[in-house]
């Protein structure tokens, strides 16, 4: 099996020479991937609101995926049908470390454990191969700036990036400004790419994380 969504994801957020990440919503957005993942292999779902006050629960559909990980945050949705915005934090929570060994093991990524101030354990993912990332980029680079059509993956990783402003940071735009490339995101996030089911499921991933970071920043800039 190739890389998921989330392990891409972790990839296009991490400096590549220091192993930090670039980005405090991580866990959030993390989480959103795996969840998003699950949507596109029809193993979750999100039915039809039937009241502007109710908030649209996501529930498993009985399908079983291959990857341990993605078996996890399956089994953590199947417990009992909860919101999109409560699932992607749930299912992102510890899992940056989780992913992030899991691209060491395929030679991607290298694991460097530090200390914070010589005392707090803290933990670095300077790239090692860089080649899949730069296929990333390559990938997203002609969708979001010469305008080819992208497949579910590639735009549900857009979808992705714009939930948390980030699309336009991974991607060289020269002759494009930042916000053409923002537009081109969003477009892409909101497109007909995907049957019904699935981009309402994906739908309410990234709403989730652009919600749960826009709450997060809200907090944080009232305390």
């Amino acid at each position: 099996m190739g890389t998921l969504l989330a392990e891409d994801l972790l990839l296009l957020l991490l400096d590549e020479q220091k192993g930090r990440l670039r980005t405090s919503y991580a866990d959030t957005v993390l989480g959103g991937a795996l969840l998003t993942e699950l949507a596109l292999l029809g193993a979750v779902g999100v039915p039809e609101k039937t009241s502007v006050w109710r908030t649209a629960k996501v529930h498993a559909t009985g399908t079983r995926v291959e990857d341990p990980l993605l078996q996890e945050a399956l089994d953590v949705v199947g417990r009992k049908e909860r919101s999109a915005e409560d699932l992607v934090t749930r299912l992102g929570k510890g899992r940056r470390d989780v992913l992030g060994q899991r691209l060491v093991e395929r030679g991607i990524l290298q694991r460097r454990d530090t200390r914070v101030l010589g005392i707090f354990p803290g933990r670095r993912w300077p790239t090692l191969d860089p080649s899949h990332e730069q296929a990333l980029r390559h990938s997203l680079g002609r969708v979001l700036v010469e305008g080819a059509e992208p497949d579910e993956r590639t735009a549900a990783l857009i979808a992705l990036l714009a939930a948390i402003d980030r699309a336009h940071k991974v991607v060289d735009h020269e002759g494009l400004s930042s916000r053409e490339v923002r537009r081109r995101a969003k477009q892409i996030a909101e497109g007909a790419w995907a049957a019904k089911a699935v981009r309402d499921a994906i739908a309410a991933a990234t709403a989730a994380t652009a919600g749960a970071v826009a709450a997060t920043t809200a907090a944080t800039s009232s305390g």
